[in-house]
């Protein structure tokens, strides 16, 4: 499996190591909804190629443009790949874009975040990884310091921490934790990455303290917000879909980072098949149970605007 998983996501840097130009051309949406550029083709291409030459048995694999095709029948195990976590960044030339590789159990066919055996994260621009499995512990390649190093932080106005802005109506995430931003930007900093599963493997370096994407829960919690999220999706509502998030969360919690959904439930009935906004979560990442536990305290879950026009 690990062979499987790791050179599935070697396959996909080196087909993009091989553009030599970035035109940044959208070619449609994917199923869920998302924007797809040029390199997600050749991203989605090198999946496909080397899971369909190299997996030993016959295993499932879903991907974000794709979705869920096998290399034959009855697999016991579903891939879970989003081949450009950071489309955007990877476009742009910047080191903020992963491949995000998760192995699940794929049982009745309905596999969700707690079904994950083994997971993968490779940064596409720097080549550093995270790797882990049931059976063994983190491991780690191709950092400048050791990995695991979870700050210790608890103070929120200190806080280095990275937020989700895409699909998101702005208005909204101000009325949430706009404060926040204004009490940690400067004493702290404040990023916004456009890839979950690098925010989240950036808790595990030490770089950041936190990760937070409460869109789903605002959702949940005021339904009337549905039609100012699908208005910055263009029509789509945009959340952490399974793919996006599978491989970081089964890395982090192995790290020792706290990570949940946004009202502190555990993340592991998420379906990792389904793209409607039921099946999409929210997330809050911390590097201590103290800072986790503040975030969830200090967010405003009951925004005044209703992230109106």
């Amino acid at each position: 499996m690990k062979d499987l998983l790791t050179g599935t996501a070697a396959a996909v840097r080196s087909a993009l190591q091989t553009q030599v130009r970035r035109r940044r051309t959208v070619h449609g949406d994917s199923p869920g909804g998302d924007a797809q550029f040029d390199i997600d083709k050749v991203a989605e291409k090198a999946v496909w190629e080397h899971v369909w030459r190299h997996a030993p048995v016959p295993v499932a694999v879903y991907t974000e443009d794709e979705g869920l095709r096998t290399t034959g029948p009855r697999p016991e195990h579903v891939l879970v790949v989003d081949p450009i976590d950071g489309t955007r960044p990877a476009s742009a030339g910047l080191e903020m874009a992963t491949v995000s590789v998760a192995a699940a159990r794929m049982g009745e066919g309905r596999p969700t975040v707690g079904d994950v055996v083994a997971a993968h994260v490779l940064e596409i621009k720097s080549g550093a990884w995270f790797y882990a499995d049931a059976r063994s512990g983190l491991h780690t390649g191709g950092h400048d310091r050791p990995v695991p190093d979870l700050s210790p932080n608890t103070d929120l106005t200190r806080m280095f921490w990275s937020m989700e802005l895409n699909g998101h109506p702005m208005r909204l995430m101000c009325d949430a934790y706009g404060h926040l931003v204004d009490a940690s930007a400067n004493t702290g900093g404040i990023f916004v990455f456009n890839s979950a599963s690098y925010s989240i493997t950036r808790i595990i370096t030490g770089q950041l303290d936190a990760f937070v994407d409460v869109g789903n829960r605002i959702l949940r919690d005021r339904p009337e917000t549905e039609i100012a999220f699908r208005r910055v999706g263009r029509g789509s509502v945009l959340h952490l879909f399974g793919y996006d998030i599978a491989a970081s969360v089964f890395l982090a919690r192995r790290a020792g980072v706290v990570i949940t959904d946004a009202y502190g439930d555990s993340l592991d009935t998420m379906p990792l098949l389904a793209l409607d906004p039921a099946s999409q979560r929210s997330c809050v990442a911390a590097s201590t149970p103290q800072l986790h536990a503040a975030l969830l305290q200090s967010i405003i879950w009951n925004p005044v605007s209703g992230g109106t026009p």
